[in-house]
């Protein structure tokens, strides 16, 4: 299963490499191995929530996710979207980013000597709005999972607290809009209050938009109501036996259900990249490595990842998987925001993820041996 899963993976990434290489030689083949694993490094939490959206997901939308998912992934985040923000915010023709982009200033200057901005510039001075879209969405995303009323807890000292204040209608809105005037009421500086506003509002209403679409053609769906959950959130703590699967949904989405869901996780993933396109700028500027870097090697193997969730039943095995998952997206959600004025280390934000999901994994695995002792037989 696993050559299955990830021989593709492997085999496009040898490719990116050898083309890396022929590119610019041994110094494009190391700043492209870089930027890979920094990719899989900052997404490993995204291949975790990809995990749990996509195994409500019918085959055929599991594949079109695993195909046309990682066009968009590639061609669309790492490539074209970078090039958008620099056409659009700094008034140029789409032929002129890109050869800004392929033709930076002399010795790694900000600016020409003309005085116009180069092409990293510019996508940096768009980035505190790229930030406040990202991080309002990926906080609604934080907040609906952790105000929703489920059985299971991890951090239950929080948890069962904030369980308990989601049970006020819309709560997880009001929380939200309140953080982002706090961000650009404080944090951001007089020029940019307005954009940020806007550019936070545009991403808690894609969040809602996308969201409730999905959820709603699933409820439509013969057979379907909710979302289904695992079997160790629909039981008593402790009562669940060590190493089960979360059950398949009676009915994956299919249709118009499974396109939203489709659609769900493609806005998930570009608000995920964020924070690795932009970091990328602290390794290379030059827009062909960082696509072969973070989307012909990252990507491709944070859905690999995603894949091998879904088939072995991960999350079903490691119950407080999904929990540490959310909680690196809450994290990841605060430097979004914290950072449309605050520079924050790529280091911290990729290590944060991978303490969260790593501190699940253990208390997960202590939980299961925990169950083993206790429910095996006297002898």
């Amino acid at each position: 299963m696993i050559v299955r899963i990830f021989g593709l993976s492997i085999v496009v990434t040898l490719a990116a490499l050898a083309a890396a290489f022929l590119y610019q030689g041994w110094t494009g083949l190391a700043l492209c191995a870089i930027l890979g694993i920094l990719e899989i490094s900052l997404s490993f939490d995204n291949a975790v929530i990809n995990a749990t959206v996509l195994e409500r997901m019918s085959m055929f939308w599991q594949r079109m996710f695993l195909t046309v998912g990682i066009l968009i992934a590639v061609f669309g985040m790492r490539l074209l979207f970078p090039l958008a923000i620099v056409w659009i915010t700094g008034g140029l023709a789409p032929i002129e980013a890109l050869r800004l982009a392929l033709n930076p200033p002399p010795d790694g200057a900000d600016h020409f000597p003309d005085g116009s901005p180069s092409y990293e510039t510019i996508l940096l001075e768009a980035h505190p709005q790229i930030a406040a879209f990202g991080g309002m969405f990926l906080l609604l995303l934080f907040l609906n999972f952790m105000l929703a009323d489920r059985s299971l807890t991890w951090l239950s000292w929080i948890e069962r607290p904030l369980r308990r204040l989601g049970q006020i209608d819309q709560i997880t809105v009001v929380i939200a809009a309140i953080v982002l005037v706090v961000i650009a009421e404080y944090l951001a500086p007089d020029e940019t209050r307005a954009t940020i506003l806007i550019s936070g509002l545009l991403g808690m209403i894609t969040y809602l938009l996308v969201n409730g679409l999905s959820t709603l053609f699933q409820r439509r769906q013969p057979g379907m109501s909710e979302p289904e959950t695992s079997q160790a959130e629909t039981s008593e703590p402790g009562t669940s036996q060590p190493g089960t699967r979360r059950p398949a949904p009676a009915t994956a989405a299919v249709g118009r259900a499974g396109f939203f869901l489709f659609l769900y996780l493609e806005v998930l993933d570009a608000s995920f990249s964020f924070d690795g396109v932009i970091g990328a700028f602290a390794i290379t500027s030059d827009p062909i490595i960082i696509a072969l870097g973070l989307g012909f090697i990252g990507a491709i193997f944070v859905r690999s990842i995603t894949i091998y969730l879904v088939r072995q039943g991960t999350l079903g095995q490691y119950r407080y998987l999904e929990h540490g998952a959310h909680w690196a997206i809450g994290a990841l959600a605060v430097i979004l925001l914290v950072s449309v004025h605050i520079h924050i280390n790529e280091v911290v934000t990729g290590l944060i993820g991978v303490v969260f999901i790593g501190a699940a994994f253990a208390s997960s695995v202590y939980a299961n041996r925990r169950e083993e002792r206790r429910t095996a037989p006297v002898t």
